[in-house]
């Protein structure tokens, strides 16, 4: 991964929390949250 694409992904991500705080309530990082625990829980599985 070049360093353009690294910046581009970053700002591109941190773009859509500052919409999600802005117009949708703000909850995007706890959502985001639960998805990762559970597929952390997942793999776990099949460890």
């Amino acid at each position: 991964m070049t360093n353009q694409i690294a910046i581009a992904l970053l700002l591109l991500i941190g773009a859509v929390f500052l919409a999600d705080q802005l117009w949708l309530g703000g909850s995007l990082p706890l959502v985001a949250a639960k998805g990762v625990d559970q597929f952390i829980e997942y793999l776990a599985f099949w460890r």
